[in-house]
C-alpha cells in the first residue's frame, strides 16, 4: 500500500498568460453566449434597436464575467492517491482511493475529477465533486486490473474547474504519479521430490561456518559476548590469547531458476502465449523454492542474476525471504524478450561451481543450444527443463492441454545430458507439470540409484 504525496493547485494570479488560459477554457456554452452576444449587437447596430443591444451585451458578457471569475479563484485544494496493494499478480484487481481536500477559506465549486491512467488497465476514470466546504474532504476510489505484466504509471491527477453556469471549464494538474506493478501469476506448487533435500537442508550437504551447530575444532579469536564455555585451552596456551571454538550449520539448499527469454526461441504474445507461461512458472518455481527454505536465484539468458552476483547470486536467509521475493517478482513484472541468440552466458554465470537444483524454462532449442544444456547439466545437482514449442502453442489454437509428446532430437540430448525433461503443451497447469517432472525424474532417480526432495 503506498501513498501518493499531497500535492497542491491553485488558481492563477492575475497575469495575462492565465487570463488567455482562462477565456482559452470557454466551454462550447461560453462561446455559443459569446457569439450570439455578438451577433445580437451586430444586429442591434445595423437596426438601430438599443433594447437588442442591451440583451447581446448581456448574452457577451457573461461568459467573460465567469471566465475572470474563475480566473481569479484563490481556493487551494490539495490531492492524495493510495494503492491498495501496489503489487498485483495479472489478471487480478487493486483499488486506488483518491482523496481530495480543500485547504482554502473558501468552498469551492463544482470540480471534476480525472486520474491518468494507461489504457490497459481500463477507462479512464472520472468523478464530479460538488461544493467541498471550507476545510472539508471528499474520497472516491476506482478499481484498475490487468492482464498484462508491467509497470504501469498511475497519474497526475487533474481537476477540473468550473464556474456556476458551465461557460468555462479550466484544468489544474498534480504533479505526483504512483506506479502500480503487475507481477506473474504465481501458481501453488505441491512439495515433490526434486532437488536432494528437504526444507533446503540435508544430509551429505557442505557445512558453512556460522554461529551455531555441531562444534569445529578450528579455533578462532575470542570476541565480546562469546560464551566462555567455548574458550579452546589447548590453542589459547598456544597462541597466547583466549581462543574459542568455532561452530558451523548446514549450508542452505540453492535452486537456480534458468528463463529462456531469447526472442528467437517464441512465437506469438499475449497473456495465453508460450513466453508468458514461461514467466509465470519462473515465478511459480522461485516462490515455491523460497517458501521450502532454499537460497534462490533468477537467471536469464542474458546471464544476468537476482539478486545481484556480490552474494554469488543467492539469497534465502529467513529474514531476506520476502525481499528477495518481492526483487525477483519486480524483475519478472518488467522482463521481456532478449535479442541474444543462445545461452552461453546463462552457462559461464553457472560454471563457477555446484549450483544445486537448476529448473530451466525453455522456448524453441536447436543442436548447438541442447548441447549448452548438456554441459550445464555438470554443474548443477540436479536439472529440471521444461520445453515449451511456441510453435505448437500457434497451431493448437483450442486451448486444449493434452499429454505431452516428449520426442524428438533436443529432449533426447538433455535426456541423455542427466535432465528431467518435460515438454509444456498449450494451457497446460504448472502444478501438473511439475508432478510430471517429479514422476520422471523418479524414474531417473531409480535408475541412477536414488535421489532426494525440493
Amino acid at each position: 500500500m503506498t501513498t501518493a504525496g499531497a500535492v497542491r493547485a491553485e488558481g492563477d494570479h492575475g497575469d495575462r498568460g492565465g487570463l488567455r488560459t482562462a477565456l482559452a477554457g470557454l466551454t462550447t456554452r461560453g462561446r455559443s453566449f459569446l457569439a450570439a452576444g455578438a451577433a445580437a449587437a451586430v444586429c442591434a447596430y445595423v437596426l438601430g434597436q438599443s433594447d437588442l443591444l442591451r440583451v447581446g451585451l448581456l448574452l457577451a458578457v457573461l461568459p467573460l464575467v465567469c471566465a475572470g471569475v474563475l480566473h481569479r479563484t484563490r481556493y487551494r485544494v490539495t490531492g492524495s492517491r493510495r494503492l491498495s496493494p501496489s503489487r498485483v499478480p495479472a489478471g487480478s484487481e487493486a483499488r486506488v482511493h483518491l482523496r481530495m481536500d480543500n485547504v482554502s477559506r473558501m468552498p469551492t465549486g463544482l470540480l471534476m475529477l480525472q486520474d491518468r491512467v494507461p489504457y490497459v488497465l481500463g477507462p479512464r476514470p472520472r468523478f464530479v465533486l460538488d461544493r467541498v466546504e471550507a476545510g472539508g474532504r471528499r474520497e472516491v476510489s476506482y478499481r484498475v486490473r490487468s492482464d498484462l505484466r508491467g509497470r504501469y504509471p498511475l497519474g497526475p491527477l487533474q481537476l477540473r474547474l468550473s464556474d456556476p453556469f458551465g461557460m468555462c471549464e479550466l484544468t489544474r494538474s498534480f504533479s505526483t504519479y504512483d506506479t502500480l506493478t503487475v507481477i506473474p501469476r504465481v501458481e501453488p506448487l505441491p512439495p515433490v521430490r526434486l532437488s536432494g533435500e528437504a526444507k533446503g537442508h540435508g544430509d551429505g550437504r557442505q557445512r558453512s561456518l556460522a554461529l551455531a551447530g555441531d562444534d569445529d575444532v578450528i579455533p578462532r579469536g575470542y570476541r565480546y559476548g562469546d560464551d566462555l564455555r567455548r574458550v579452546h585451552w589447548r590453542s589459547t596456551a598456544r597462541y597466547g590469547e583466549l581462543m574459542v571454538r568455532r561452530e558451523e550449520q548446514p549450508q542452505r539448499a540453492r535452486c537456480s531458476v534458468l528463463l529462456d527469454t531469447r526472442a528467437i526461441a517464441y512465437d506469438g504474445a499475449g497473456p495465453d502465449s508460450a513466453f508468458e507461461w514461461a514467466v509465470s512458472g519462473a515465478a511459480s518455481v522461485l516462490t515455491h523454492m523460497l517458501e521450502r527454505g532454499f537460497s534462490v536465484r533468477l537467471l536469464t539468458d542474458t546471464g544476468t542474476s537476482v539478486p545481484g552476483e556480490g552474494a554469488d547470486g543467492f539469497a534465502g536467509a529467513s529474514q531476506q525471504s520476502a525481499d528477495t521475493a518481492w526483487l525477483m517478482m519486480d524483475t519478472l513484472a518488467v522482463v521481456e524478450h532478449s535479442d541474444g541468440a543462445g545461452l552461453s552466458l546463462a552457462y559461464d554465470a553457472l560454471r563457477g561451481g555446484s549450483e544445486g537444483l537448476l529448473v530451466a524454462f525453455l522456448g524453441d532449442l536447436d543442436e548447438e543450444q541442447a548441447a549448452v544444456l548438456a554441459r550445464m547439466r555438470q554443474r548443477s545437482r540436479g536439472a529440471v527443463a521444461f520445453l515449451l514449442d511456441s510453435g505448437a502453442w500457434l497451431r493448437d489454437s483450442s486451448g486444449a492441454s493434452g499429454p505431452a509428446d516428449g520426442g524428438g532430437e533436443r529432449p533426447r540430448m538433455l535426456r541423455e545430458a542427466g535432465w528431467t525433461v518435460v515438454s509444456v503443451p498449450r494451457g497446460a497447469s504448472l502444478e501438473e507439470q511439475w508432478r510430471l517432472a517429479d514422476r520422471e525424474r523418479s524414474g531417473l532417480a531409480a535408475a541412477n540409484g536414488g535421489e532426494g526432495t525440493g
